[in-house]
């Protein structure tokens, strides 16, 4: 019974997630995806590709629940693609039951980097989702050194306050600070978090990776009363998405801290 069930695994259909991530061009868009939030014409450039191609096997992965897009807050003429790397998590676990119950998958918690990783996060007000997105990272790797700032500062929103003690965080009476007072400071990540800030982010000295997460800004569903949910989805999805970075620190090889840093 034992070998005939296998047999029946090993000649059931490839499942979904197969067909799809294994096509070459579908695998080298979710690599670029997992790395960073892209516009198509980026995609178009980094993978010397015509966008009109691009743009149909982007369909697919969307269409799969492997990929989302996210109309541009700077241009509303352009989309953000990103992916799911939850919804590809738990399909490629699916992927490896089907082919085999012993193939049971689970992401492996970070490992500690060699040294404190820095890690800044940006958006134009500093008033919820980078402040938001440094407090979660903070709670959840305590070695990480992570900070946030905005293009055009104000005060924390009270939602944002508020949506931070569900996660047993207190951000109440911390004030915002503008990307200026990081100027000339090294970090290993800067992420960007909303579109518009992205366009005017500047260069950071050392080996700062630029990586983009376009995530709506809360704020503008509503009046505080009305948009209290989406301040909850704004600290799941950046929960998640901390989550992942995370384990890509973790998976890291370590730098030598460099004279600059010290």
């Amino acid at each position: 019974m034992y070998f005939a069930g296998v047999e029946s695994l090993a000649a059931s259909a490839p499942p979904s997630f197969v067909r799809l991530a294994g096509h070459p061009l579908r695998w080298r868009l979710m690599g670029e995806l997992a790395r960073s939030d892209r516009r198509v014409r980026e995609l178009a450039s980094l993978l010397d590709q015509p966008q009109n191609l691009l743009s149909y096997h982007l369909r697919r992965l969307k269409t799969a629940g492997l990929v989302g897009a996210r109309r541009s807050t700077f241009d509303a003429r352009d989309a953000y693609y990103h992916l799911d790397l939850g919804s590809c998590a738990a399909a490629l676990a699916a992927a490896g039951l089907a082919l085999h119950p012993g193939l049971r998958l689970a992401l492996a918690p970070p490992a500690p980097p060699g040294r404190p990783c820095r890690v800044l996060f940006l958006c134009t007000g500093n008033s919820a989702r980078s402040p938001a997105a440094e407090a979660l990272a903070r709670q959840q790797a305590p070695q990480v050194e992570a900070a946030s700032a905005g293009s055009r500062p104000r005060p924390l929103h009270a939602n944002a306050v508020r949506v931070l003690r569900e996660h047993g965080i207190e951000l109440a009476g911390r004030p915002p600070r503008h990307l200026s007072a990081f100027e000339g400071h090294p970090f290993d990540y800067v992420i960007t978090l909303c579109d518009r800030v992205r366009e005017i982010c500047p260069q950071f000295p050392g080996p700062a990776r630029h990586v983009h997460w376009s995530i709506p800004d809360p704020a503008a569903a509503g009046p505080a009363h009305d948009s209290y949910p989406a301040f909850q989805r704004m600290a799941a999805e950046l929960q998640t998405r901390i989550g992942f970075l995370l384990a890509a620190i973790g998976a890291a090889p370590a730098r030598a801290t460099t004279q600059e840093e010290r």
